[in-house]
């Protein structure tokens, strides 16, 4: 496993790329090792594993829980998605600053986003599964979100030949600090 620290030039990003053994018959790799983590530096709990489905040009986020900030796990086991963490950590030095990277079956890349930041996905291929282990629990009343496209930020999201589809309520969230 090999772990790049502070991706981006952001404290507490970090981009994992597993072991992968592989021969005639396929391959094996693990997606979690907490010893090797710990070993990395990386001291999270996880308590909650969810998996999502998407079409193309489906754009997720840019979610948070304000009381209870979930620090998360991220990768695809299926198709290919551009993945971005927007620090909002107040009196972080890089308090609004994003870093995107392109997680897919074939990198089998994982990303981890600590406690503070916001967090969102768009699907690249024609479908994704996305896997993505939590250090706290979904709190649905806690939720909140930043748009996709807030210029403050200026999220560089990949162009597509079709126009990205979200859910009402992502096309809703206001600004950073709103």
């Amino acid at each position: 496993m090999k772990v790049e620290k502070n991706a981006g030039g952001i404290e507490g990003l970090c981009v994992i790329e597993p072991s992968v053994h592989g021969d005639q018959r396929g391959y094996f790799m693990e997606t979690y090792n907490q010893k090797d983590m710990e070993e990395a530096g990386l001291t999270m709990k996880f308590v909650q594993d969810n998996q999502s489905g998407s079409g193309k040009a489906v754009l997720r986020g840019l979610y948070f829980q304000k009381r209870y900030p979930q620090g998360k796990l991220v990768r695809v086991i299926r198709g290919t998605v551009f993945d971005v963490a927007v620090d909002i950590r107040k009196g972080s030095a890089t308090y609004g600053k994003w870093y995107g990277i392109e997680l897919s079956e074939e990198n089998k890349k994982q990303f981890y986003i600590p406690e503070g930041f916001a967090h969102g996905f768009l699907v690249l291929s024609d479908q994704a599964e996305f896997c993505y282990k939590c250090t706290d629990f979904y709190h649905p009343d806690d939720e909140g979100g930043i748009a996709w496209n807030d210029p403050t930020i200026n999220v560089a999201w990949p162009e597509l030949d079709v126009p990205y589809r979200m859910s009402e309520k992502d096309k809703q969230w206001g600004r950073l600090g709103e």
